[in-house]
């Protein structure tokens, strides 16, 4: 018996939440970079003032965003320019003013120009997570394919790959289920080794109820991640959409094991209730 009625499906989380964690701290490509507009010497003086103002906006947002726009008066390069904006948009985030924050992001990768194309990738992948927070997914789309393309432009599979993936928990909030297929299957192919992505993958060929495809995915999930308690959760939830019950509770059963205290662990204990016909406890 197919357990539709008895596991509720998993909603597809791709990527984090803009007002928590989403946005770094001093990007690596920024880190002992000259400025193209000034001597090397003013570079580590560039990079103190963004890690400070960074550091503010975590603990206080209203100060960090005085110093960014202080700051902004005195800058003297591109980079600058560039870095006073990232910092008041994360300032912003943190402010919940998330048109605010995209409007700053946007700046940010205009003002950096051509010459960073992994540092626009970040800024325009911040604009994109500022645009989900708003509730805006078809504008956040605009800036993750922004952000693939330049990623693309700095040779970074990788990077390339994490910002395929927030364009498909875009186009999921969008309600374009295959545009985020084929967004998952590009971040697989820019990075094969991604855990995340094929876990992802598996996530929404279930939601479609293509559990052959799924399985297979979460299979290859697990062979590049085999101890992450997530991707064991999914493989439960498939097994049991499959009503492979007993290939279920294994998985869940290996959740618990594997990482006991986790919030994982927690569902999937509610789940080997629910199998075993237990109501779950209060």
């Amino acid at each position: 018996m197919l357990l539709f009625s008895v596991l509720p499906l998993l909603i597809l989380q791709v990527g984090p939440n803009p007002a928590v964690d989403a946005f770094p701290g001093t990007p690596e490509e920024l880190r002992d970079r000259p400025s193209r507009e000034q001597a090397v010497p003013e570079q580590p003086r560039q990079q103190s003032r963004l890690s400070q103002c960074l550091l503010s906006a975590g603990n206080n947002a209203e100060e960090a965003l005085d110093y960014a726009q202080a700051w902004r008066q005195m800058a003297q390069s591109d980079l600058e320019l560039a870095q006073t904006s990232h910092c008041a948009g994360l300032a912003l985030v943190r402010l919940e003013r998330f048109d605010d924050a995209l409007r700053a992001f946007v700046a940010a990768r205009e003002e950096i120009g051509g010459t960073n194309p992994a540092y626009r990738a970040r800024l325009a992948a911040m604009a994109g997570n500022a645009a989900m927070a708003a509730g805006d997914a078809q504008a956040a789309l605009v800036h993750f394919e922004s952000a693939e393309a330049d990623a693309a432009e700095a040779s970074d599979g990788r990077m390339r790959a994490g910002f395929a993936i927030d364009r498909a928990r875009a186009l999921v909030e969008a309600g374009q289920n295959e545009l985020a297929v084929a967004a998952l299957a590009s971040a697989r192919e820019s990075d094969p080794a991604n855990a995340r992505a094929w876990l992802l993958s598996a996530t929404l060929s279930r939601r479609l109820e293509r559990l052959g495809e799924a399985q297979r995915q979460i299979e290859y999930a697990a062979d590049l991640a085999p101890r992450d308690p997530a991707i064991g959760l999914e493989a439960g939830v498939i097994a049991a959409m499959a009503g492979r019950e007993a290939d279920a509770r294994s998985s869940f059963d290996s959740v618990i094991g594997v990482a006991p205290d986790s919030p994982e662990a927690g569902t999937a204990r509610k789940y080997l209730e629910q199998l075993n016909g237990k109501a779950a406890p209060e």
